[in-house]
């Protein structure tokens, strides 16, 4: 039998072994394959086939070839993407390709983006965009970033690669779960959807929110949607921090929180919430240049203020503008500055000072406050005129008014 020769495409003319000979290897693009498969079993089976087959499927609707190659290039001649698979077979009802072993690799501007391999894999492609279903593994070479997928979608003009259902994402600086990722592989930039959950291991935490961009060289998360942020020590949870949206700079270990804000400390046991809080775990400090309410839930104390530092390991906070702190039994405190020390319970305020108390009714204002407000042992100096605190005593009818 003599060989046969298909032309394919822009002038492209592939030769088709005998399939009668004795080679057991084929290489052949699979663009070609799915399309020979078309040609190959476009006809309908002879009456007496069906009756051979007692209505089985038709024997010559699927071919199977060995040694696969499927590549394809840009309008210039570069490569987009090249697929090679031990065995391919093409199945005429399903017109799809079913690849085992598939190995390849996705290009853009020429150079390899990403390595692509699975067990078997389904294979579409229309010169535009190449789509496997199956377990997929996608690998970038240049950061070692791995996306592991039941579905994958390489869009090349749109510089865009897919991954979809149950998307599990590891490297060196993070792993990631969720429903699907989007790969602009020009930028480094991924964006995670659909119950994201991410790990760092430096600084140890994990993220969770519904939309996670990371911008890989920059090496930043950036979280647009409602966002949980817990930080771990000795695999334990030892913060907390909560907003409408984050950026987490993985280099600095920096997280700034915006909107609704809020961060929940184990040790020592304190809330803060602001509407901006920038949140450095490496050095364990917590900045807020908008106004801050603070609660420390076992001595049941708030302070609120413009704005506020506190210094993790020293359970030391710093207030300044407008500080108020409303104890217990709604004594309080106001000054202009206020350093609050959780490990003694002393707070120190200076700055036009007010203190007041219910029971026994009094004020003191001054210019310098000491002491515990739980127990309203508060020692005031320094009245603003003479030099002396002022002391006001109120009558128990005022007070009950009040």
């Amino acid at each position: 039998m003599p060989h046969q020769f298909h032309k394919k495409g822009r002038g492209e003319v592939r030769k088709i072994p005998n399939f009668s000979s004795t080679p057991s290897l084929f290489l052949l693009p699979l663009t070609f394959f799915l399309v020979f498969g078309l040609v190959a079993c476009g006809g309908k089976s002879p009456p007496d086939s069906q009756q051979n087959t007692g209505g089985s499927s038709n024997q010559d609707s699927h071919l199977t070839f060995f040694d696969v190659t499927l590549e394809q290039a840009d309008e210039v001649g570069r490569p987009i993407w090249k697929v090679r698979a031990t065995r391919a077979k093409y199945t005429k009802e399903k017109q799809i390709g079913q690849a085992e072993s598939p190995y390849g690799e996705l290009y853009q501007d020429g150079k390899v983006v990403y390595q692509i391999k699975a067990d078997v894999a389904d294979i579409e492609q229309d010169g535009k965009q190449l789509f496997l279903k199956g377990k997929i593994f996608a690998t970038d070479p240049s950061n070692g970033v791995v996306l592991q997928g039941n579905e994958l979608e390489w869009r090349p003009q749109e510089d865009l690669l897919i991954v979809r259902n149950q998307v599990n994402g590891t490297h060196k600086q993070l792993q990631a779960v969720a429903q699907e990722a989007r790969v602009k592989t020009r930028e480094q930039r991924m964006e995670f959807s659909g119950g994201v959950v991410a790990n760092s291991a430096d600084p140890q935490m994990q993220v969770r929110t519904e939309h996670l961009i990371w911008n890989i060289k920059q090496q930043k998360l950036i979280g647009d949607r409602p966002i949980q942020i817990d930080r771990y020590k000795d695999n334990k949870i030892s913060d907390r921090g909560k907003g409408d949206s984050a950026e987490v700079n993985l280099k600095t270990k920096i997280a700034t929180i915006q909107q609704n804000a809020q961060l929940e400390l184990l040790d020592p046991p304190v809330q803060i919430a602001s509407n901006s809080m920038i949140w450095n775990m490496n050095a364990e400090t917590v900045t807020t240049n908008s106004p801050v309410r603070m609660f420390q839930r076992v001595e049941k104390l708030t302070v609120t203020a413009n704005q506020g530092e506190m210094k993790i390991p020293q359970k030391t906070v710093y207030l300044t503008g407008n500080v108020n702190a409303i104890g217990q039994r709604r004594q309080s405190l106001k000054s202009n500055t206020l350093t609050w020390y959780l490990d003694n319970k002393l707070v120190e305020a200076q700055g036009n000072i007010v203190y007041r108390q219910v029971d026994p009714p009094l004020n003191f204002t001054g210019e310098t406050a000491l002491g515990n407000l739980q127990t309203e042992n508060i020692v005031v100096k320094g009245g603003s005129s003479s030099g002396r605190v002022v002391t006001e005593i109120i009558p128990q009818e005022r007070a009950n008014r009040h």
